[in-house]
């Protein structure tokens, strides 16, 4: 049996809020203004082999009105449930109350209740209705202080709210960690015995999940850190000239390059922790030195001309060369032979062209390239980052939409944290990486890492460090 619970309550008292963050979804609509769930919306969570519905109500509207139909049509207790069925079918009353209809009938279909309150709101008797009308339907609920602006009323609600509902609890949307989020479902448990079993799996699905989340984020850290530390960009040119003219180019080319790496895995690592629409924003990624360098690759010892006019007189095809692709502009870079380096014009590697002569001309060459970077505190600055951000994922709920800024931390108390042997490991794995070395035993490191809850943290300015 799949568990469904309807989340009802007074019009704009955080509902949606407490959908999007029971659910860990970003995908359901929140909005300031009164009335945005203007009808029933089921969302069908799962998680792995296990799942549940969560309907988000639209809410009460004129629930004394409607208690008072139902009184009419109940004279005893044993009437109730009956009274509220004929409610939801009775065609005057789907006119008159429209939204009391749709909220009673997935309640009336099974689903077991979630009442939302807004705890910085004081209590008043006109939610005794509402309270009332739920409590007739006889089925399973939960009451949830959602302190919206601040906590001032939170007793009262809890004194008055225990009076029609067995559990009770204070539930912050937009502060809610995963554990709370549990609590909710294995309090239900409690007092829905036939979901018990169910409602089991869901929670050992959700840890399950929330171990992968982390094994899959030291994962996409590794490959970030490993993508950035050893990236460079190259262009093989016929001059030092031409290498001369493609530094700027080519430095364009390389930074952007680094930023949209750095942005894809950012953007992956939310996806994993199923943020859609969550925007952020970053500083400026600091690559800081001169890492161009325009060296000789190996000398041609012909200029453009010269060399056209050789492998005209080999009788060889002449051909385009290289489409450099830098910053959306293609290079007519040289003018060599298809026949003499192969089809398609294909450049060789360096142990090769240095061998071959035109009608006994040696062939050579320069190559521009731009980095790796060299600093060897580039990688903590990319590691520090994604931290942030994996941290503010892991502890930021689903109903918090406001954009987040991610900036490079000081990781020293992170770090601390794990063991000393474990500190060396990460600080020589990550040197390695810098020289382009092998790094084994890096996963295990960032896993470490990741796992620990112990904050970042940041520093005023963004220095490498």
């Amino acid at each position: 049996m799949t568990p469904v619970f309807a989340v009802v309550g007074h019009p704009n008292k955080g509902k949606s809020s407490i959908v999007s963050t029971i659910a860990q979804n970003d995908d359901i609509a929140i909005s300031p203004r009164s009335g945005t769930t203007r009808d029933t919306q089921h969302y069908d969570i799962l998680i792995g082999a296990a799942g549940y519905t969560l309907v988000d109500t639209p809410g009460f509207q004129r629930p004394s009105r409607a208690l008072a139909w139902l009184q009419e049509h109940a004279p005893s207790a044993d009437r109730r449930h009956d009274a509220i069925k004929q409610f939801i079918a009775d065609p005057q009353c789907r006119q008159q109350f429209p939204e009391e209809v749709m909220l009673l009938k997935p309640i009336m279909e099974g689903a077991a209740i979630l009442y939302v309150v807004d705890g910085s709101r004081p209590y008043g008797a006109e939610y005794e209705a509402e309270m009332e009308i739920l409590r007739w339907t006889g089925q399973a609920s939960m009451a949830l202080i959602n302190p919206i602006e601040n906590e001032d009323h939170v007793q009262d609600w809890q004194q008055a709210l225990g009076q029609y509902f067995k559990i009770v609890r204070v539930f912050n949307a937009m502060q809610a960690d995963f554990e709370k989020v549990v609590a909710i479902l294995e309090a239900f448990s409690h007092i829905r015995e036939e979901w018990q079993s169910a409602l089991a799996d869901i929670v050992n699905e959700y840890r399950r999940q929330r171990a992968t989340q982390l094994q899959e984020s030291a994962s996409l850290l590794e490959e970030l850190l490993t993508r950035l530390c050893t990236y460079q960009v190259s262009q093989k040119v016929l001059s030092k000239s031409q290498a001369d003219d493609l530094k700027g180019i080519l430095e364009k080319k390389y930074f952007n390059d680094m930023r949209t790496i750095e942005h894809h895995h950012h953007e992956s690592l939310k996806r994993l922790y199923q943020y859609h629409h969550l925007e952020s924003t970053i500083d400026e990624l600091l690559l800081e030195g001169n890492l161009f360098d325009t060296e000789k690759w190996i000398m041609w010892g012909l200029n453009r001309k010269q060399l056209t006019v050789a492998v005209t007189i080999a009788g060889a095809t002449t051909g385009a060369v290289v489409d450099a692709a830098v910053a959306g502009s293609s290079f007519m870079l040289g003018a060599v032979g298809g026949g003499l380096l192969g089809a398609g014009s294909a450049w060789l590697g360096a142990d090769r062209i240095s061998s071959f002569r035109v009608r006994g001309l040696p062939l050579g060459g320069y190559e521009a390239h731009q980095g790796p970077i060299q600093n060897r505190n580039f990688p903590y600055a990319v590691l520090g980052r994604f931290l942030y951000l994996a941290d503010a994922l892991r502890h930021r709920t689903h109903a918090h939409r406001e954009k987040l800024q991610i900036s490079e931390g000081d990781l020293s108390a992170r770090i601390k944290q794990l063991s000393s042997e474990q500190q060396a490991g990460l600080h020589r794995a990550l040197d390695r990486l810098r020289q382009q070395k092998s790094t084994e035993g890096l996963g295990q490191y960032l896993y470490a890492l990741i796992s620990t809850d112990s904050p970042i943290q940041f520093r005023e300015h963004n220095t490498l460090g």
